[in-house]
Parts: C-alpha cells; sequence; structure tokens
C-alpha cells in the first residue's frame, strides 16, 4: 500500500508540473501549452495526489498515516525536482511507469 502511495504522490507532482509552462516546456521542448492541456493536467494532478492519500492511511490509520503522507509528499517532491532540472525526459518516463509499477507491487503483495 506505501508503494501505490509513493507512486501515485509522484505522478501527481509530475503532472502539476507539466500544467506550467516552464516545465512543459522542459519535458517536451514546446513552450505553447493549450489551456484545455493545462487544465486537464492541474486537475489529474491533485486527483492523484489525493488518491495517494488512502493506501498510505489504510496502512498506519489516520494519526500515524497523515503524517507519514506528508512525508511521502516531501520524498516524492524532492527527486521530482532534481531530474526535472538535470534530466527532464527521465521524470516524464518515471511519471508515467510509476502508477503501474506499484500497482503491480500491489498486487504482489509486496
Amino acid at each position: 500500500m506505501i508503494v501505490l502511495g509513493f507512486a501515485l504522490a509522484y505522478a501527481g507532482f509530475s503532472a502539476l508540473c507539466l500544467s506550467m509552462e516552464r516545465h512543459h516546456e522542459q519535458v517536451f521542448r514546446r513552450r505553447r501549452l493549450p489551456p484545455w492541456r493545462r487544465r486537464v493536467l492541474a486537475y489529474l494532478g491533485w486527483v492523484l495526489l489525493m488518491s495517494s492519500l488512502p493506501p498510505v492511511v489504510q496502512a498506519f490509520g489516520w494519526g500515524t498515516g497523515l503524517a507519514f503522507w506528508a512525508g511521502i509528499l516531501t520524498a516524492t517532491a524532492m527527486p521530482l525536482a532534481m531530474l526535472l532540472t538535470y534530466a527532464p525526459r527521465a521524470a516524464l518516463v518515471l511519471a508515467v511507469g510509476s502508477v503501474p509499477a506499484g500497482l503491480l507491487l500491489l498486487l504482489a503483495g509486496a
């Protein structure tokens, strides 16, 4: 469950970053970001961030789960910030692959 929380949080932060023109240009090398895509990416990012909370709360309970979730948000935002600086394409690949990998690990019982 914790791995799924990490994966969803990373994908959510990635979608939020891609909804900004500067980061969108870093990853896709195009400055123009259509308004509809910006709204979809921002909405998707917030939905993914909020959906990363239930698996962590289910694993630890409300008290510890909320504190652990705050730590997960920090632990996923920092590598994303570093990847956007030094390897923006790798940040996108990791974001796209994180959710299926998290689901596979969840199904495998890890």
